[in-house]
Formats: C-alpha cells, structure tokens, sequence
C-alpha cells in the first residue's frame, strides 16, 4: 500500500482517520501527523493489534478513503 497517501494527504483523511478508529483522539493525530509508523503503534496500544493486523487496517482505511478522496475530486 502507498503509505504517502496517509502523509501527502493528512489534512483531508484526519476526520475519516477518528470515524474509523474511535479510540483514537485528537492528542493521537498529533502524534501521527501522517506517520503510518505512528498510526500502527497507536492502532496497537489502543486496539491490542498486532503489527501485522495494525498494518492491514491501515491498508484497507487507505484503500477506502483513497477512492472516496478520489471520487469527491471528480465531482468538484
């Protein structure tokens, strides 16, 4: 997975990132501020993932909320 969609795009999946993972908190998006390294950890602690796991979460959240990020382009 393209993890620089997570950096390049922070602004716009910070609010998707909360709906997907509601454990996650305003002080967790500072400290990720677009780092998937940070996200996996986070995704750990919060939710007892296991690396592997953490990183498939975050692949299918990048896969959804590229195409949706994709699909709102279109429409503008």
């Amino acid at each position: 997975m393209n993890y620089d969609i997570l950096r390049d795009k922070w602004d716009q999946v910070q609010g998707e990132l909360m709906k997907w993972w509601e454990r996650l908190n305003d002080d967790d998006l500072q400290r990720i501020d677009g780092s998937s390294d940070e996200l996996a950890r986070l995704l750990q602690e919060r939710y007892g993932y296991s690396q592997q796991e953490a990183l498939f979460q975050i692949d299918e959240f990048l896969e959804k909320t590229e195409a949706k990020l994709h699909l709102l382009q279109q429409q503008r």
